[in-house]
C-alpha cells in the first residue's frame, strides 16, 4: 500500500497512506508527462505517481512496470457502483487444486534486509490467508531461488515520501504477481505492531493474487480529502458477488486503499470475497 493497503496500497489517516495520499506529487525523481499521459491512458490516477526501478507506482501502491505503458487499453469491466469488493480480470490459476505460492523476504542486517518484527509480520500475514482453507496457500521459503513472490524493501526515497509497500496483479498466464515492495522502517519510523504490519502486506499479497481496492470507486472512504475515483484501468475492475453495496470505512476491510496502521484481519466480507475467488 502506500498506498495502496496502495495503497492499500497503507498510511496513515493524518499522516502517511498504505498507497500514498492521491495529492502527493514526486519531488526527488520527476514523471515526465509523456509518462503520464500513458499512464492516464491506461486508466490510472496521474495524482501522486512515483517513479521506481522498472517502472512506477500508481494510485498509492498499485507497481505498473514501464512495459505495460504502451499496452492497448482494454476496458473489459467498468465500475458497477459502490459494491464493496473488486477483483481485476487476470486472477491466479489455482489448475482445479490447491496451489501453493512461496515468498521470500532476506531478513538480517543489510540495507535490504528486514527486521525480525518485518519477518514475523510476514509470517501472521500468510496464516491470516492461509486459515482461511483457499485453494491457493502461502509458504515462505528460506530462499529466492524459484520463489513465486520476492519481498523487497523500498528505497530510502520512497520510504521518505511515505510509501508503505506496492505490488502489481496477476499475470495473463494464471500467475500470481512476483514482487512486493515494502518499507523496512514500519516499526522505527512509525511504531506499527507485527498485527499492523501483517495488515500491510496482507495487502500487498492481495494485489498480487487479483484484488482491487474496497473503495477504489472513492479513495476518500479510506483516505480522506476529496472524493477520487482510481477507475477501472485496464486491469479490470469486476465486482465479487455477495459482498455489500457500499464500501465503508468501518467495516476495516484488509483492502482499503489507506490504512491508519491499525490490524485489519479479514472481515466477513472479505472472507465472502477470497472464497468466491478461491
Amino acid at each position: 500500500m502506500r498506498k495502496n493497503y496502495l495503497f492499500l496500497l497503507a498510511l496513515l489517516l493524518i499522516g502517511f497512506t498504505a498507497c500514498q495520499k492521491a495529492d502527493e506529487v514526486v519531488s526527488e525523481d520527476q514523471v515526465s508527462n509523456e509518462v503520464l499521459q500513458k499512464i492516464r491512458k491506461q486508466g490510472f490516477s496521474t495524482h501522486g505517481v512515483i517513479k521506481a526501478e522498472g517502472g512506477y507506482i500508481v494510485e498509492g501502491d498499485i507497481f505498473l512496470p514501464t512495459n505495460r505503458l504502451d499496452e492497448q487499453p482494454r476496458y473489459v469491466v467498468l465500475r458497477a457502483g459502490d459494491e464493496e469488493q473488486y477483483h481485476t480480470t487476470n486472477l491466479v490459476n489455482t489448475g482445479g487444486g490447491v496451489r501453493t505460492i512461496t515468498m521470500f523476504a532476506q531478513q538480517g542486517t543489510c540495507t535490504s534486509c528486514y527486521s525480525a518484527g518485518m519477518i514475523a509480520g510476514l509470517d501472521l500475514a500468510i496464516a491470516r490467508y492461509n486459515n482461511e482453507n483457499l485453494n491457493i496457500r502461502f509458504q515462505r521459503v528460506t530462499s529466492s531461488t524459484g520463489a513465486n513472490i520476492i519481498m523487497r524493501r523500498l528505497t530510502r526515497s520512497q520510504e521518505r515520501q511515505g510509501v508503505l509497500g506496492s505490488a502489481g496483479f496477476p499475470t495473463a498466464s494464471g500467475d500470481p504477481y512476483n514482487q512486493i515492495l515494502m518499507s523496512g522502517v514500519l516499526e522505527s519510523s512509525y511504531g506499527l505492531s507485527t498485527a499492523g504490519i501483517a495488515t500491510i502486506i496482507a495487502h500487498e499479497m492481495g494485489h498480487c493474487i487479483g484484488f482491487r481496492h474496497t473503495d477504489y470507486f472513492n479513495r476518500a472512504i479510506s483516505c480522506g480529502g476529496a472524493t477520487s475515483n482510481e477507475g477501472a484501468s485496464t486491469v479490470g475492475a469486476i465486482h465479487i458477488p455477495g459482498t455489500p453495496t457500499g464500501a465503508s470505512l468501518s467495516a476495516k476491510s484488509w483492502m482499503l486503499a489507506c490504512t491508519d496502521g491499525s490490524d485489519r484481519p479479514f472481515n466477513p466480507d472479505d472472507r465472502t470475497a477470497l472464497n468466491y475467488l478461491y
